[in-house]
């Protein structure tokens, strides 16, 4: 069968899962019943356990689903414990549902595979040597690739049952009180981690810093933790921000942030109040740097940035340029150190940023985000999914959720070295093409013919040319020719959902 994006998605596959193909990226008004965890009720006087290997047997058992957060990126130390007493103790058949895979979490996820350990697997994305190991079908079952508000809608649906919940926290007291900002291992919001806190079934606490009872402000709550284990580290805070938050000196990287701070500006959005959201990559750490003299310049505020934040977005909210900072993610340790220091930046959970089956998600107010993409095509789909090579090295994170900005930016090199960013069409549709605005390169930006209303705001920016999608992948060809196509087998090796819970692509096994 085919979607709404023209892609082929395996009939036996979709039915068997029990899955509907990608439509529209309109929501509409479903009504929803959400789904509650067991509950164990407890009095006792605390809830402590000697070791990770006590709180496994007393958790774990064959056939579950166990899931872990990833707010310590490559400076986790929590998963890769835990998963060494699971692969040790001889249980099969686990689902893993993690927030996301970091790349510190490959080997040992590999081998709780090869272990017959792990035998399902969603998750926001992969890289590195899992996601090579699974593009070559080293696991048996497809996995199951959802933005970070679609993995919110499906725990809250039921579509993800999460039978025990193991959380790494920088501190908690005896009975599960806990938050993300005091002790050795600050990583501030514990966004993605709070939906697992309020539907697991069991929640296992792990921390190398147990406080006196209460501890407060208490993100997750007594209420619904069954086990705390104090360990000897839970995680590096130094690599929170390892490699995604780097500060950009490339001329080509600083030429496009220069210009989407231009289609900004000069947009209908860039006004008193505007909301924003940008990333964690070079060009787009530059954009806030550009931004904020822009909102200087034209004594502009804003009242809100979104998302995965970053040190620059704390510092414009520190120097009164943002009114608020919702934060469902820190990406290194100045923002996780802003978040104990100012009121203003609010910790909210995954399905308060991005789901889109609750009564108002924050993604839903957003005026402008800035995206990145490994592809985007002459439709304006975008793929953060898969490489040149159509191997597994990306995450959809919160892509699909915050492109439903009201504009929607794309910032891209037309080519990475030999390599065409802007396509005939993408290797994996990821980010429907209905949900992108502008696409800006270093030699120019495309417009969505959909969006004329830009297309005259836009068309005089000084300096900015403004060609068609076309002409840019005409460009891009002219420089670094033509790649043969990639060799698929017609195995299906991983599923990536569109952030409502329909298919909106299928990835294939890569032919050696």
């Amino acid at each position: 069968m085919k979607n709404n994006v023209n892609r082929d998605l395996p009939d036996e596959l979709m039915t068997q899962l029990q899955y509907q193909p990608y439509q529209t990226t309109e929501i509409g008004h479903p009504e929803i019943q959400r789904v509650a965890p067991k509950v164990r009720a407890q009095t006792g006087d605390d809830k402590l356990v000697n070791s990770i290997e006590d709180v496994v047997k007393a958790t774990v058992k064959d056939g579950m689903t166990i899931s872990f957060h990833h707010h310590f990126r490559n400076g986790d130390f929590v998963f890769n414990q835990v998963m060494r007493v699971i692969i040790d103790a001889g249980i099969k058949n686990l689902t893993l549902a993690p927030s996301s895979l970091t790349g510190v979490m490959n080997d040992m996820v590999i081998e709780a595979i090869k272990a017959g350990t792990v035998t399902n697997i969603t998750s926001s994305g992969m890289r590195g040597s899992l996601g090579d190991f699974v593009s070559h079908g080293g696991l048996k079952n497809p996995v199951i690739f959802r933005s970070h508000g679609d993995r919110a809608r499906a725990i809250e649906h039921g579509d993800i049952k999460i039978d025990v919940a193991f959380l790494g926290v920088p501190n908690a007291d005896k009975l599960g009180n806990a938050n993300g900002m005091d002790g050795k291992a600050v990583f501030g919001s514990l966004g993605y981690a709070l939906m697992d806190a309020q539907y697991a079934d069991q929640v296992v606490l792990l921390t190398d810093n147990l406080m006196p009872y209460p501890n407060t402000p208490a993100s997750i709550k007594q209420t619904q933790v069954d086990y705390v284990v104090q360990v000897d580290k839970v995680g590096d805070p130094d690599k929170i921000g390892s490699g995604a938050t780097r500060f950009t000196k490339d001329p080509k990287e600083l030429k496009i942030a220069e210009t989407v701070n231009n289609v900004i500006v000069n947009s209908p959005y860039f006004k008193d109040g505007f909301s924003f959201q940008t990333g964690s990559g070079g060009a787009a750490l530059a954009v806030t740097r550009y931004l904020r003299q822009s909102m200087l310049d034209n004594q502009i505020k804003a009242s809100f940035a979104l998302g995965g934040i970053t040190k620059p977005t704390t510092d414009l909210l520190n120097e009164g340029l943002i009114d608020k900072v919702m934060d469902v993610q820190d990406f290194d340790k100045g923002a996780a150190d802003s978040m104990h220091t100012n009121p203003n930046q609010q910790e909210i959970d995954a399905s308060w940023y991005a789901d889109p089956d609750n009564k108002g998600a924050m993604v839903d107010q957003l005026d402008v985000v800035i995206l990145s993409a490994l592809e985007i095509d002459t439709k304006f789909n975008v793929n953060v999914m898969t490489g040149s090579d159509g191997v597994i090295r990306g995450a959809i994170g919160g892509h699909q959720d915050a492109a439903t900005a009201k504009l929607t930016i794309i910032s891209a090199p037309l080519v990475r070295g030999r390599i065409a960013t802007v396509v005939p069409d993408v290797t994996t549709v990821i980010t429907p093409g209905d949900s992108i605005d502008v696409l800006v390169t270093e030699y120019g930006i495309a417009i969505n013919p959909k969006r004329q209303d830009l297309q005259q705001v836009l068309a005089n920016i000084p300096g900015v040319p403004v060609y068609t999608i076309e002409q840019l992948q005409q460009m891009a060809a002219d420089k670094v020719g033509h790649p043969e196509p990639l060799q698929f087998t017609d195995r299906v090796v991983a599923l990536a959902e569109y952030r409502d819970g329909t298919i909106i692509d299928a990835i294939h096994e890569v032919k050696d």
